[in-house]
């Protein structure tokens, strides 16, 4: 049988498992190293947020699924709306998604969002580009708004938009773009899902993007083999690094190389929600492996990499959220390997963590009426 003809036996148990706070056992936690303990301080809720940014004067941009942009004032401990959000299309997995400043945001002001739009053939990822506007009351609007990439091509289905974004230090558009739950398309070049993708901040294609030679999508493409990519980072060296869910088994942390190959779903260290095996990527060498990979699942949401003062023995590590295993984890780094040093027990799932100006973190909780904590040291 066909990997296309698996499809419709698999995604019901796809989208239920990633989606559920019961889908899978979490593993043993790693014994805490005892010098860094932080006490979580619950700020402001939201209405299903999914990521967040800091503006330059320490206010933070918070996005809720529905569609709604919110603009929290820390100090002031005042919520406010920013208009001019596009039409998300809601549902499942779908709706608004990241939000990230252009690297020059404080001389253009732009920012960047991610979500799901409906069209022709069903719904897929989009990424629009806008200029904020502020105004004196504690919101704004979003004018000049562009769409700039959209994955191609919209197909049925509410699941694995990925739609992580992130610039680079050369100020280049790097977009995690989920294979939507269609297993095949991940390794086809005609199609952008599953892949990770690479931009100037117009939209435009970089002339040594790996692929730009072939035209079309293909051009977009920096990486392809990728399932559901919800967490997108650059470490202090400029690596980037992805943090994917897996199917039944197998979470992912991948360090993205130029027109490597990861494999899905021809290999993975999990296997299908119905039983069936995939085999598992020693069997395949020709496919880059993880540097991590998680059985049972933590189902990961955001990648964030440390560089704060607050808590220096943890400068240079990694924190992802996790969903089903309702944690935060932190992640420790040997030049190119890596593995899970510790997590911590948040009792709620976690859908996006961030480093605060001041070295703190911040995460966001899922779903309605959701917690925005923030973590501090305990003396």
């Amino acid at each position: 049988m066909t990997l296309t003809g698996l499809m419709a036996g698999l995604l019901t148990g796809l989208t239920a498992c990633n989606n559920s706070s019961n889908s899978s056992a979490a593993q043993p936690a790693p014994v805490a190293d005892g010098k860094t303990t932080f006490s979580s301080q619950k700020v402001a809720r939201f209405n299903e947020p999914w990521a967040m940014t800091f503006l330059p004067d320490g206010r933070l941009l918070i996005t809720e699924k529905k569609g709604q942009l919110k603009l929290y004032d820390i100090k002031a401990g005042k919520n406010g709306s920013i208009a001019g959000v596009p039409e998300v299309a809601y549902g499942g997995q779908g709706g608004l998604g990241d939000i990230v400043l252009h690297p020059d945001f404080a001389t253009n002001g732009l920012v960047y969002l991610s979500y799901a739009e409906s069209g022709t053939g069903g719904k897929g990822a989009a990424v629009a580009r806008a200029k904020l506007v502020l105004d004196s009351n504690g919101g704004g609007q979003l004018s000049n708004v562009q769409v700039i990439w959209r994955q191609v091509p919209k197909v049925s289905g509410d699941g694995h938009f990925g739609h992580r974004i992130a610039f680079d230090q050369q100020g280049m558009l790097w977009i995690s773009s989920g294979e939507r739950q269609k297993f095949d398309p991940a390794q086809d070049m005609n199609s952008n899902l599953g892949k990770i993708i690479r931009l100037k901040d117009d939209g435009s294609i970089p002339a040594d993007n790996p692929f730009a030679s072939q035209g079309g999508v293909a051009a977009q493409v920096w990486s392809l083999g990728h399932r559901n990519p919800l967490g997108l980072a650059f470490n202090a060296k400029g690596e980037l690094w992805t943090i994917e869910m897996g199917p039944k088994g197998g979470d992912e942390l991948n360090l993205i190389e130029k027109a490597q190959n990861y494999g899905y779903p021809l290999v993975s260290n999990g296997d299908h929600y119905d039983g069936k095996p995939i085999p598992d990527h020693n069997t395949r060498p020709e496919f880059k492996a993880p540097a991590v990979s998680w059985s049972p699942v933590i189902s990961p949401s955001g990648l964030m990499f440390y560089s704060g003062s607050r808590f220096p023995a943890w400068k240079n590590n990694a924190f992802t959220g996790g969903l089903s295993s309702e944690a935060l984890i932190r992640i420790e780094f040997n030049g190119n390997s890596a593995r899970e040093a510790e997590r911590f027990d948040m009792g709620a799932r976690i859908r996006e963590v961030e480093q605060g100006p001041d070295g703190s973190i911040w995460l966001l909780e899922d779903g309605p009426n959701a917690n925005l904590l923030q973590l501090i040291p305990k003396k």
